[in-house]
């Protein structure tokens, strides 16, 4: 029990030290004068330093056996970056913090892990909808921090709050417990062998194209719309703010039974089809108060899209294989965090914002028909 309410802490202020700065970057950056592919590129390394880092990480979490130091690890390097915002507040310092940054989420999957560990086996899917939960509302926290602040404290001090968070977080995570190391760790290629699991592919590529999406419109170019189309950056803020109380709420929600009441296959389906709606309505309607109230759908992916897609992705793992198998499917889903933003910056530069913002509809739509008709019978579905 105390380690659940440590990590489930610790959890929170990890996500609030990597998402401080996030409703303001793209403006930001805009503002030094980096171009909508640079800004692409900038948002795009935090994915590919984890796609490089996360799977070798799962490795050797599970020959150690143990992840206490990993979650040390990961804080200090939260807050490390936040320092390298601090001290380097341009376009390349902004670069190279997000690769750190990348590197420092590589150690999630130590989070979740001993997290799930905390839960038996019928459990799991409550396990994932409250760390879901906690790292959302770490977001939400540091998005809310980020509208009342940004405008009288400037980016330098928000990056200061997450290095507070960090330090924090890190005291935390030096009182957790963990039980003796398994006596034989599986070898490497043995590891490996997880990652050929249909299960663990299937919904890991789901889930590139829901963080890929999120993480290349809702995350960065959404917030450059509401600027063009004459937003505040209050209005910035608040746009983020919307997004994550929906994120927070549909966590919860996915941590409760009901949900089996429907199969996955169903709310895989119905909530891509809501992201294709969200790509293509953003960037053409033009109205500030609907671009707001759309950002309720990719908080309903964020939440709970991803806590099905979590569980449903490690079901047939075995415990002594856990931290592999979530090392892939993060190094996986980092594909759509790095691809995709450098995609939607580039096709923005060249064909416009609603051209690529449609490109990422389709690739939704893609997953409903995924969904829809590989995931037939009620053991996948």
């Amino acid at each position: 029990m105390k380690n659940r309410k440590i990590i489930l802490a610790a959890a929170f202020l990890f996500f609030y030290a990597q998402y401080i700065y996030i409703p303001f970057q793209t403006t930001y950056l805009t503002a030094f004068g980096a171009s909508a592919a640079f800004v692409g590129i900038v948002t795009g390394a935090y994915g590919g330093a984890q796609l490089v880092l996360r799977l070798p990480v799962g490795v050797l979490a599970d020959r150690v056996g143990k992840h206490k130091i990993f979650l040390v690890t990961g804080m200090l390097l939260a807050g490390a970056a936040c320092g390298v915002r601090t001290l380097f507040p341009d376009a390349w310092g902004f670069f190279f913090a997000s690769l750190l940054s990348g590197v420092s989420a590589s150690t999630w999957l130590s989070f979740m892990v001993m997290y799930s560990e905390c839960y038996g086996a019928r459990e799991q899917q409550k396990a994932s909808g409250r760390i879901v939960l906690s790292y959302n509302s770490g977001i939400l926290a540091a998005f809310i921090t980020g509208t009342l602040f940004y405008e009288k404290v400037g980016m330098r001090t928000l990056c200061v709050f997450g290095i507070i968070a960090s330090v924090i977080g890190v005291a935390l995570c030096s009182r957790l417990c963990e039980g003796k190391t398994q006596k034989i760790a599986p070898s490497v290629p043995e590891l490996l062998k997880i990652c050929t699991n249909r299960y663990l592919i299937f919904f890991s590529v789901l889930a590139l194209v829901q963080q890929g999406i999120q993480m290349a419109t809702t995350m960065s170019f959404t917030t450059q719309i509401l600027k063009n189309l004459g937003a505040q950056e209050s209005i910035l803020g608040l746009s983020s703010i919307i997004y994550m109380i929906s994120s927070v709420v549909s966590s919860f929600v996915a941590s409760l039974k009901w949900i089996e009441k429907k199969s996955s296959r169903f709310w895989i389906a119905t909530i891509f089809t809501g992201l294709a709606a969200y790509c293509f309505l953003v960037p053409s309607v033009g109205y500030i108060p609907l671009i707001l109230l759309l950002q309720l759908i990719p908080g309903l992916a964020s939440g709970f899209l991803f806590s099905i897609l979590t569980t449903k992705a490690m079901s047939e793992v075995p415990a002594e294989k856990k931290s592999t198998a979530m090392g892939f499917f993060q190094a996986v889903y980092a594909v759509g965090m790095s691809v995709f933003p450098i995609l939607t910056g580039n096709i923005a530069e060249i064909g416009g914002m609603i051209a690529s913002y449609r490109l990422m509809g389709v690739f939704a739509l893609i997953c409903v028909l995924a969904a829809v008709m590989l995931l037939r019978n009620a053991r996948e579905g």
